[in-house]
C-alpha cells in the first residue's frame, strides 16, 4: 500500500464510523456523527503542519511556545455530500477558505461531470484539503483533484470517511503526490458503484432525500 494512504484507526474514529454505518439512525444523528468524524479525521490529516517558535506573555510571565508557521489552507467540498464535512474541519482551522465543486455521475457512461465550481481566488497559494465522504469509483475525486491542479493548488490531500479499493487504486495511479485519509477501506463496489458495506448514499442520509440507484457514491 502507498505510504500516502492513511487509514485512521483511532478508537473514537472507528466507534463513530460504526454509528454512521447503522441504517437505523436518523438524519439528525447521521449529520452529527459525520461532523464529529470530520473533526477527528481533520486532526489526523493536519499533523504534518509545520510550526515556528514564538514568545508570548502568559499570566505568570514570558515564555517560548509554538504556533502554525503561516499555513494558508483551503477546504474544497465535493457537492453535495462533502458539505457535511466542512464545519468539522472549520472548527479546527477557522481561517481556512472554502471552495465548492459540484459533480454528478453520468447515468450512461458513469463518468463524473462537473456542474459547479467556486474556488478561493488564491487557491494556488494554499494547501488544499478535499472533502468527499465516499471514495467509490474515484471519478469525482479525480476530476476535482485534476481541476485543482489546473488552478495551481499546491499540496493536496483528500479526506474520505470510507473508501473502496477501486477508488484508491485509481487515485494512486493518477496522482502520486496526493495524501488520502480514510477511516476504512471497505470490501468492494456493487454493480451500481456503491461501496459495500459502506454507508449508503451519504448525500441522501445527510439531507433526507432519495436519489436514483444509478447515481452511486463516487
Amino acid at each position: 500500500m502507498s505510504n500516502r494512504i492513511h487509514v485512521l484507526d483511532h478508537p473514537l474514529i472507528q466507534h463513530k464510523l460504526t454509528i454512521a454505518r447503522d441504517r437505523d439512525i436518523g438524519t439528525k444523528k447521521f449529520r452529527e456523527v459525520i461532523h464529529e468524524l470530520s473533526l477527528l479525521m481533520g486532526y489526523e490529516a493536519t499533523k504534518h503542519f509545520s510550526l515556528e517558535e514564538c514568545e508570548i506573555d502568559t499570566p505568570l510571565g514570558r515564555g517560548k511556545t509554538f504556533r502554525l508557521a503561516g499555513k494558508k489552507v483551503a477546504v474544497v467540498a465535493v457537492l453535495r455530500a462533502g458539505l457535511g464535512m466542512v464545519d468539522g474541519i472549520l472548527e479546527l482551522i477557522p481561517n481556512a477558505k472554502v471552495g465548492h465543486v459540484g459533480m454528478y455521475r453520468d447515468p450512461d457512461t458513469l463518468q463524473a461531470r462537473r456542474y459547479f465550481c467556486q474556488l478561493p481566488d488564491d487557491i494556488n497559494h494554499r494547501e488544499t484539503i478535499v472533502l468527499d465522504p465516499m471514495l467509490a469509483t474515484g471519478g469525482s475525486a479525480i476530476a476535482t483533484l485534476g481541476l485543482l491542479k489546473e488552478r495551481g493548488a499546491g499540496a493536496l490531500s483528500l479526506i474520505c470517511v470510507v473508501a473502496a479499493p477501486e477508488g484508491i487504486h485509481r487515485i494512486v495511479e493518477e496522482f502520486d503526490d496526493v495524501d488520502i485519509y480514510t477511516a476504512a477501506i471497505d470490501e468492494s463496489l456493487d454493480s451500481h458503484g456503491l461501496i459495500m458495506p459502506g454507508l449508503g448514499d451519504v448525500g441522501d442520509r445527510l439531507f433526507g432525500t432519495v436519489s436514483p440507484t444509478w447515481q452511486g457514491n463516487d
